[in-house]
């Protein structure tokens, strides 16, 4: 009992102390936390790796880091999904999948398998958007033998018809099951809002598209895009003298590379629409705000990552930012909302602000964001915001290339694309000047309201008020039903109960 009077008398007393006279002296004083000196960023000096380009047109980087007893490479190969035919949407999936567990004619992918885990090491085979790749890593005693075996995977496959049965087989399981997570079905379904559902970078494998793909077609497609413009890179506990004589001897002589044909893809910015898919298993909705973005060689890249981290997106997003701050801390409507404009390398990614929220609140948070996107034109950027936004993101910057490996990895992908080998540098110079004039003009130029669809994954029943509060227009419903699947297996796609 007394204990607890103390309290209440200590408490009336600061209480007093707040409301009728000043605080003691020592709670007038600034946090010490604030105190704490922060010293500034190093220089930005990545160590480049050593680049070789032989006469043919393949390009070799070579990154020595000592530190441990490890060798890891890769070996990057022009061409990807968004170049498959239509018709065999899934091929380089599979391709990428069936080219390890084949092996070649010396050693099939199953002996590959256990040699390699023997010797704690790994080799595996890929496809992606763009390209396919073969990397492997090793101790550095086991180096030479599991780069032999690397080279031989890349030179010499022999695609099995019975691994390509399974990679079918794990492929259209995945299809069957990809309305499953609401998610997944928002991420797809906007991009499609931006590009076009006939889309070389929308394409889906379908069960009729993996049912016409045939071990010919593997062959195919490997001995197709093992002529271009191969990139080589080694890094780790080797001598580079010896290695560079090693892939010299691998790769010179293969006839002059095949250059990529050029790319005429068109992409257009969408009409502001809303769209819809009605997901009954849920009690939250997935809101994507889609519109189109840019390529990283636009010059206005690095006044949008300041204006990206500030709004919501990008490097170092944190707390701070003016979705998270309205949308979450102040308005309580969202368990995660952030996003802004994205930037591709060769083609305009998307822009995308995504909000998770309770059914109940969807309307609610999808007007609370898109005011705040809108807010980018009409609330001022403020001197506080952009230094912690290039702080973020500068900081941030010096911790994505902070090791050898990610330079190395980074210097790759540089190469692939055609960026000039100094890009991080003037990329981290550039990002320093950024202004409040630039932040002003960027938004200005490229955040357009009349050009962000809507789409809202969701439960209908649970929407409440209606979508039609938003004043979007129409609602478009979505169908995602999944062509040959059994139909007691799919979710959603179906009409709007809006």
């Amino acid at each position: 009992m007394k204990t607890s009077l103390s309290i209440r008398i200590l408490g009336l007393m600061v209480v007093g102390a707040c409301v009728g006279g000043s605080l003691p002296a020592h709670a007038q004083e600034s946090k010490p936390w604030e105190k704490i000196p922060i010293p500034a960023l190093r220089d930005f000096k990545p160590q480049q790796p050593r680049r070789i380009a032989l006469k043919n047109g393949i390009v070799i980087f070579l990154q020595e880091d000592h530190e441990l007893p490890f060798v890891s490479g890769s070996v990057l190969i022009p061409g990807g999904a968004r170049d498959e035919e239509a018709g065999k949407a899934g091929l380089v999936e599979l391709y990428g999948q069936t080219w390890r567990t084949s092996g070649t004619a010396k050693m099939d992918g199953d002996a590959m398998d256990d040699l390699l885990e023997s010797k704690a090491a790994h080799i595996e085979t890929g496809g992606g958007e763009e390209s396919t790749s073969v990397s492997w890593d090793s101790l550095k005693a086991d180096a030479d033998q599991v780069l032999a075996m690397a080279l031989e995977l890349l030179f010499h496959p022999k695609f099995d018809e019975q691994k390509l049965q399974l990679g079918k087989q794990q492929l259209a399981t995945g299809i069957v099951r990809r309305n499953d997570d609401e998610g997944g079905i928002a991420g797809r379904e906007a991009a499609k809002l931006v590009y076009g559902a006939d889309s070389p970078y929308t394409r889906q494998p379908e069960l009729a598209t993996v049912r016409a793909i045939k071990l010919a077609d593997l062959q195919a497609w490997h001995d197709k895009t093992i002529g271009g413009k191969l990139i080589v890179s080694i890094g780790g506990d080797f001598d580079s003298a010896a290695m560079e004589t090693k892939l010299r001897a691998a790769f010179e002589g293969l006839p002059k590379v095949t250059p990529a044909p050029a790319r005429h893809d068109e992409f257009h910015a969408p009409k502001q629409a809303l769209y819809f898919i009605n997901k009954e298993d849920v009690n939250q909705s997935n809101i994507q705000i889609v519109g189109l973005g840019t390529e990283r060689r636009n010059p206005d890249v690095p006044a949008l990552a300041v204006m990206n981290d500030i709004l919501g997106g990008g490097v170092g997003t944190g707390f701070a930012s003016r979705l998270v701050q309205t949308v979450r801390t102040k308005m309580g409507l969202a368990y995660a909302v952030g996003g802004g404009i994205g930037f591709g390398y060769d083609y305009p990614a998307t822009f995308d602000v995504e909000v998770l929220t309770q059914s109940a609140t969807t309307v609610k948070a999808t007007k609370a964001a898109m005011d705040v996107i809108a807010g980018l034109n009409s609330t001022p950027f403020t001197e506080e915001e952009l230094n912690r936004a290039k702080d973020n993101i500068l900081n941030s910057f010096l911790f994505r290339y902070d090791t050898k490996e990610k330079v190395l990895a980074e210097s790759v992908r540089l190469e692939f694309y055609g960026y000039p080998a100094d890009y991080l540098e003037t990329y981290e110079a550039a990002l320093k000047k950024v202004t409040l004039a630039d932040l002003t003009a960027a938004a200005k130029k490229y955040i357009h309201a009349n050009q962000l669809a809507v789409l809202v994954v969701g439960n209908a029943a649970e929407i409440k008020p209606g979508l039609e509060e938003l004043n979007l227009g129409a609602i478009h419903p979505v169908d995602i039903t999944i062509p040959g699947a059994p139909t007691g297996g799919q979710q959603g796609g179906g009409e709007s109960q809006q």
